[in-house]
This record gives structure tokens, C-alpha cells and sequence, in this order.
């Protein structure tokens, strides 16, 4: 079984779009973001990255990670792993 999951953007029917209100705007984040890592949608983006695209990205992304989840957290949500 997958440890990954992408749901919403498999059944969201509301509204994309930003600004609007606060769920709203949730909901859009998290449906860019499942569509933006789909694999298809990676393998033809990730080569037409420059070096400060992916860095600028991969230090968006821990900079989030580190703020907003513990160290347990991190390990179990975001690496799935059993770390104690």
C-alpha cells in the first residue's frame, strides 16, 4: 500500500482560486501542490528547472517544514518513517 496520499485533488469540485477567503485559499494551496508533484507533471518540469529554481523551492519547502512541524512530526507526516 502507498504511504502517499493525494486525495483532494481527486475529488475537490470548489472553487481554485486565491484571495477569495481562507479555506478557500487552503483548499487551492493544497490542490496546486498535489497537481504541481503529480509525476507527469514533474518529469517534464524538473528538467526545465534552473539550480536556483530548485533551490529556491527545496529552501521554500524546509524553511515551511521547520517552522510549522515538530521534529516528531517531520519524521512521521513528512518522511514516514518511525523515527521516535
Amino acid at each position: 500500500m502507498a504511504k502517499h496520499t493525494h486525495g483532494l485533488v481527486e475529488t475537490y469540485d470548489g472553487l481554485v482560486g486565491f484571495g477569495l477567503d481562507r479555506e478557500t485559499d487552503e483548499k487551492t494551496i493544497i490542490y496546486y501542490l498535489q497537481k504541481f508533484s503529480d509525476d507527469e507533471v514533474m518529469e517534464h518540469l524538473i528538467v526545465r528547472l534552473t539550480d536556483d529554481e530548485l533551490g529556491e523551492i527545496f529552501s521554500m519547502l524546509t524553511r515551511l517544514l521547520k517552522k510549522h512541524l515538530t521534529d516528531s512530526e517531520y519524521h512521521s507526516l513528512f518522511l514516514k518513517d518511525d523515527h521516535p
